[in-house]
């Protein structure tokens, strides 16, 4: 889609000002109903819409990107835009400087339409966990669109973005692209710098692309990755093309499946997943079975490290620096009959409180109570050492195999508030896509086709997971699934 309407711009068929004002014109209609954005950017979109066409006009090359419209996660910080993270807790907080990936698609010349609905600090499987409301599933308004990015994700699925950028932290790209029948791309771990992304868990968030097609993915990865001085993790890219390895072919390329994932598996959501396998072995990929006997503690492993560094990371956000600040006179809890003021600790106690959501605060408990004296090393210590064996199973697999083949989802989307309550059972919606993000390797979500329920289409998708920076053959098997 991105290359087509690369192709009308040069070719005067329309303008990126007339493009980005239709994609304005779709969400003032479409998202009443559907809440995927938080907050609209239009005169920053048209800033940049006429920008390309001068370059146009002028006779200047523009790439691939320049001009598209786009949506942006709003835990992203763009500069003076408000961002929230989806919580009330940062409801007024104007971020005062741009990300590195904001700057490079600012560099790109592309348009950013807006910042999407999210799960709060993204945490969460349904985008539920919003302080503005849950984001609808587009094709089916009674359901989830899925979590993190459920926004982003719903956003291209509804055609009010052409691509969006997303985070992923458990799953967070990937599982909404499922649930929403788009693609989803997590890098890996350090080829897009965190910079300027609201740190929820340091050492699994990574930036990543949503789009209608894997070609799209790519052009905007392109776009993102690179080596930053900002963020220490980040690892230099070469400025490669990820476009341009998109061959269409398999052939003698080595694809892992795990027997025991896609026999868990009910009804058509098996039969797709093998119908996806079949296809691969028609186009001459090779497929072995493999083991993977610690991947079974990838989701305890995860939800004991993920809450920790949510502890530490949210202890940030106390009512002092930035964001809301209970007012004393009207909410305190803690006056005394002279009318003093509270102590700074009722503060932070009466600020989290309100600004705060349950899903943030379980998650704060989780990660505090574990890393506490007396359970530190029986919690924490222990799942950084189990992730140690997880990280060491993949590496002797990825020793036999190219890339490895599972089920993105369970199934299609659930039905809004059907899990709210139950958190043991949101979590389990991430158990196919957290080992990509414990151990850092790149893996992406491609619909795979469609389920009925209740008389509805609902997709699904599957994933691949490539070896560490190796997003060109894991780009290249994603793409020859969906061209042939």
């Amino acid at each position: 889609m991105i290359r087509e309407l690369h192709e009308k711009l040069i070719n005067g068929e329309t303008t990126s000002v007339k493009l980005t004002e239709e994609y304005f014109d779709r969400i003032e209609k479409k998202d009443k109903d559907l809440n995927a954005y938080l907050t609209l950017t239009r005169d920053l979109a048209l800033e940049q819409a006429k920008k390309v066409d001068k370059k146009i006009k002028n006779g200047e090359e523009i790439g691939l990107l320049e001009g598209i419209p786009g949506a942006i996660k709003d835990n992203i910080c763009i500069d003076g835009i408000r961002t929230t993270s989806a919580s009330k807790i940062l409801d007024n907080y104007i971020a005062p400087y741009n990300a590195t990936v904001i700057e490079k698609l600012k560099e790109n010349g592309a348009v950013m339409l807006g910042k999407t609905n999210m799960d709060e600090f993204a945490m969460g499987s349904s985008t539920e966990n919003s302080a503005y409301g849950p984001t609808k599933n587009p094709h089916d308004f009674s359901r989830v669109p899925g979590g993190t990015s459920g926004g982003s994700a719903a956003a291209v699925a509804a055609d009010e973005a052409v691509w969006a950028l997303g985070s992923d932290t458990g799953g967070s790209i990937r599982q909404p692209a499922s649930l929403c029948g788009v693609v989803g791309l997590k890098p890996t771990y350090g080829r897009v710098s965190r910079y300027g992304v609201i740190a929820m868990s340091s050492s699994f968030d990574q930036i990543g692309s949503l789009a209608k097609s894997v070609e799209d993915a790519a052009i905007v990865l392109s776009a993102i990755a690179g080596q930053d001085k900002f963020d220490a993790t980040s690892a230099h890219s070469s400025d490669k093309k990820y476009e341009d390895y998109l061959t269409g072919e398999v052939k003698g390329m080595k694809i892992g499946i795990v027997k025991e994932y896609i026999e868990g598996l009910k009804g058509d959501a098996k039969k797709i997943i093998e119908a996806v396998v079949e296809k691969y072995k028609k186009l001459g990929a090779e497929i072995r079975e493999v083991e993977l006997p610690y991947n079974k503690y990838a989701l305890p492993v995860y939800y004991i490290i993920q809450p920790c560094e949510v502890s530490s990371n949210l202890a940030r956000f106390d009512g002092i620096k930035y964001g809301l600040r209970v007012d004393d006179e009207k909410n305190s809890q803690a006056e005394d009959e002279f009318g003093l003021p509270k102590t700074l600790l009722e503060t932070y106690l009466d600020t989290r409180k309100y600004g705060l959501g349950a899903e943030a605060k379980r998650r704060i408990m989780l990660g505090t109570y574990a890393l506490s004296a007396g359970y530190y090393e029986a919690f924490y210590i222990r799942a950084q050492k189990v992730r140690a064996l997880i990280k060491a199973d993949f590496e002797r697999v990825f020793s036999e195999v190219d890339l490895i083949l599972t089920p993105t989802t369970t199934g299609p989307a659930f039905k809004i508030g059907e899990k709210i309550d139950d958190p043991i059972s949101m979590y389990l919606e991430d158990i196919f896509t957290v080992t990509a993000n414990i151990i850092g390797v790149p893996a992406i979500s491609v619909p795979a086709g469609t389920v009925k329920v209740d008389g509805k289409d609902l997709p699904i998708g599957f994933q691949l997971m490539g070896q560490w920076f190796d997003e060109e053959n894991l780009l290249r098997a994603a793409d020859a699934y969906e061209v042939n």
